[in-house]
């Protein structure tokens, strides 16, 4: 019959090695710095002062200002134009078998 580890040793256990291949992975973004020194163009990452380059992100994607009605009316023309042609298309395929 196996041993039965306890859910506090077993969480132990389990930091042990989390903080080991931290360590490790540590370790290698340093030398990859080293050797490719245009990675450290980003901002400081959580690895123990190493920086990584790759924390930098936008704040949020897509538009960087909100459309104006005038933007927003063009679009829906535009779309409800694509709509009655894609509508027009279908219809006279269908028509064609």
């Amino acid at each position: 019959m196996a041993k039965r580890i306890a859910q506090a040793e077993l969480r132990e256990l389990a930091l042990v090695g989390a903080r080991a291949k931290l360590l490790t992975l540590r370790t290698e973004i340093a030398s990859l710095v080293r050797l490719f020194p245009e990675l450290a163009g980003g901002s400081q990452a959580r690895s123990g002062g190493v920086d990584v380059g790759l924390t930098k992100r936008r704040k949020k994607p897509g538009r960087k200002h909100p459309m104006s009605a005038a933007e927003r009316k063009a679009v829906s023309e535009r779309m409800r134009k694509y709509w009655a042609e894609r509508r027009a298309a279908k219809g006279s395929a269908k028509g064609k078998k």
